[in-house]
């Protein structure tokens, strides 16, 4: 202690403060600190909605509970990429709905009561939620509120708390789907057309009008100098637009890519190399073992009916529907090769009704051989409740029962049920333990035959690979990280330098997709550099160079000035034509003076509606004012952005070909429209989504 008094002495409190975050990191975990740093910087933020922080942690919670109700519900976890960007979208949906949506409608008055609740569950009025999901669906694919209510019923007794995330998520689901039903009516309401304004909009749809008219054509380039947009002119359209102009972080890019592809030389000889294991391929015992060691698609137990093959090769697909036993021969599609052995015909159903008795444990095969006997005379829902560890199926309210099964709805292991005898018993085993399964009920067979297909594509060779690798880093060398050697190294070697926009969500870059290295790379260098190589997908090799940076927020004055300049420009010029010709046909008393001092001809329109059905080549400010004129009088000029107009109407005519319905239907795409704009308008500025920066 004298000695930390002697340092405090002479050093002070920065000393001081050095020595307790020593000690500090002594005491506790330094994972823990960081932790905790990563808790309270932004930086580490998914978003916010609604003034709610939503933590990288507090994301991938949520997206763990979305994975594993989509398992539960599809009985396959989210494995390919498609599908968990599907549920991170969907669980970023659920943040916004419950921070943002939910508590708008709440304010807005609108209620859901509990009877309203339990009536979208089990009542006359169910949710569309859960009729469209399936899974309460009787062997007849129709809705039963009994399976509903025999779920609720036995969430409890699932010790897993799997059944618990289900009815929750339900349970949301259900809520907010009526939440925003009834919120969209109650805004639809607000935009309610009395009889008034419908007969208004008829009459204004039947009302044509005949004009001639005088266009004479405005001429922006070369620019009149004698219209002139001021600086304080375009800084004042800037602040009074500034909304107008904000922006999301962008970077300005140039990449060349070198794609790796198989060389002649590398399809010749995976020719050679099918073509040898072909032999063994037809006349294997052990097909599945074939399939692990040489093939890219491996063993399947898919039963497949005709046209199911299409999606694999169209020339396998003819061969397998023509034939009932054998080996195809060598289809070739690009740089692949394919093969197909039939390996068994038979009639199989679509879909089966499926029970189950899950066994865990050290012990659990042996508990499902004692088991099985027993079956005969003894209740399976009554075994089920007494041994399965699946307490979250019973379907029917009889313990065990899982429900009907397809191809395409199929619990990961299951896929012998699909050929399985009706009533017999048998055993199998999962990822999820050691299961007796029972097929009670099944549709009507059709043909189909289980197929093997071998299936190998020519990969690039190591000489390939060096060979692109080397042109790549050629370019990386002479770019030497700066952006100016970038341009000159494509130059001296030819390469194609794509310019390219992107923000941080950028991952797809041209066909090349998972490209998000290359995204990050450029968000984490500044104008003026380039990179090395960046390897996507062990297939392309990326060399970028950022070119210039934007920043979130507003797009600053300089970079949009131009732009605000050529409109206000127009504008003015619009309205300087409009006084030129005013002063010029002054004292002119027909369209035939008129057009013959502005050198130009008199036209005609018929038809000329100031309606949802006006023709959209017709500029609106002349169609406003042929709406307003009175007939028989020359009427202008008017300032178009075409031209400026001098018109006359000769006469209007009332039909009857814009009925009611057609006004019911013009309504309605306007509530349509106000719908698809209500959410993102409620989002525009309480929701912050950073998800880019992280997947």
């Amino acid at each position: 202690m004298a000695a930390l008094e002697t340092i405090r002495t002479k050093f002070g409190i920065g000393a001081s403060l050095i020595i307790a975050f020593g000690l500090l990191l002594f005491l506790v975990d330094p994972s823990d600190i960081i932790n905790t740093i990563q808790a309270s910087s932004t930086k580490y933020d998914v978003g916010k909605i609604n003034g709610k922080r939503i933590t990288y942690t507090d994301f991938e919670q949520k997206v763990k509970e979305f994975s594993d109700v989509r398992e539960m519900l599809t009985g396959s976890s989210a494995s390919g990429e498609e599908a968990q960007r599907q549920t991170r979208e969907s669980a970023w949906q659920e943040l916004v709905n419950e921070h943002l949506i939910l508590p708008t409608i709440e304010k807005a008055g609108v209620r859901v009561g509990q009877q309203e609740q339990i009536d979208l569950f089990v009542g006359d009025n169910i949710s569309p939620v859960l009729l469209s999901m399936g899974i309460f669906n009787d062997e007849n694919g129709e809705f039963s509120a009994n399976a509903v209510r025999e779920f609720l019923e036995n969430t409890g007794a699932d010790q897993s708390g799997r059944s618990a995330l289900l009815r929750n998520y339900l349970q949301n689901a259900v809520r907010s789907t009526r939440f925003n039903e009834k919120y969209y009516a109650l805004f639809n309401a607000s935009a309610f057309v009395n009889s008034l304004e419908s007969q208004r909009a008829i009459a204004e749809n039947n009302t044509t009008a005949s004009v001639d008219f005088v266009m004479s054509p405005n001429t922006y380039y070369p620019q009149d100098s004698t219209v002139v947009v001021t600086p304080a002119e375009i800084k004042k359209y800037y602040k009074e637009h500034k909304e107008g102009f904000k922006q999301d972080a962008a970077r300005d890019i140039e990449y060349v890519v070198y794609e790796v592809t198989p060389s002649a030389e590398d399809i010749s000889a995976q020719n050679d190399e099918f073509a040898t294991l072909y032999e063994e391929f037809a006349s294997a015992e052990n097909v599945r073992a074939f399939l692990q060691r040489n093939s890219d698609r491996q063993w399947s137990d898919t039963w497949y009916k005709e046209g199911d093959l299409r999606s694999v090769n169209r020339d396998i697909e003819s061969w397998v529907s023509a034939n009932k036993s054998g080996v195809s021969p060598v289809c070739t599609s690009g740089e692949n090769f394919y093969a197909a052995r039939i390996m068994e015909c038979a009639n199989v159903p679509d879909s089966v009704y499926v029970r189950h008795i899950l066994l865990q444990g050290a012990d659990a095969r042996h508990l499902a051989d004692s088991l099985l006997p027993t079956l005969k005379r003894n209740s399976f829902a009554a075994l089920a409740t007494l041994y399965s560890v699946d307490k979250g199926n019973a379907d029917g309210g009889e313990q065990g029962n899982i429900g009907w099964m397809s191809q395409r709805a199929m619990i990961p292991g299951f896929e012998p049920v699909m050929s399985a005898k009706i009533g017999q018993p048998f055993i199998l085993t999962t990822q999820y333990g050691t299961h007796i399964v029972e097929v009670t009920k099944a549709t009507k067979p059709i043909a189909k035959k289980k197929v093997a297909i071998f299936e190998k594509a020519a990969i690039p060779s190591k000489e390939t690979y060096s060979a692109v690798y080397n042109k790549a880093n050629l370019l990386a060398v002479k770019a030497a990280g700066k952006y100016d050697n970038y341009k000159a190294a494509c130059d001296s070697t030819g390469a194609y330098s794509r310019p390219l926009t992107i923000n941080e969500g950028t991952d797809t870059y041209g066909s090349i997709g998972h490209a998000k290295e290359v995204t990050r790379w450029a968000f984490d260098n500044k104008p003026g550099k380039a990179s090395g190589i960046i390897t996507v997908d062990n297939n392309y090799f990326f060399i970028v160079a950022v070119k210039d940076a934007k920043k979130e927020g507003y797009t600053p004055l300089a970079d949009v000035s131009e732009g605000i300049r050529s409109q206000l420009y127009r504008q003015k010029y619009s309205q300087a034509r409009k006084d030129q010709v005013a002063s010029d046909i002054e004292g002119l008393n027909t369209l035939e003076e008129i057009a013959e001092k502005l050198g130009t001809t008199v036209s005609n329109l018929t038809d000329v509606s100031f309606s949802t059905n006006s023709a959209p080549s017709t500029e609106p400010a002349f169609v406003g004012a042929v709406a307003a004129a009175k007939e028989g009088e020359i009427t202008g000029p008017v300032a178009g952005i075409m031209g400026t107009y001098v018109f006359k109407v000769n006469d209007r005519e009332t039909g009857a070909f814009y009925t009611e319905d057609d006004a019911k239907k013009a309504q309605d795409m306007i509530e349509t429209y106000h719908e698809q704009m209500l959410l993102p308008l409620m989002m525009e500025n309480t929701v912050k989504d950073n998800r880019a920066r992280f997947y």
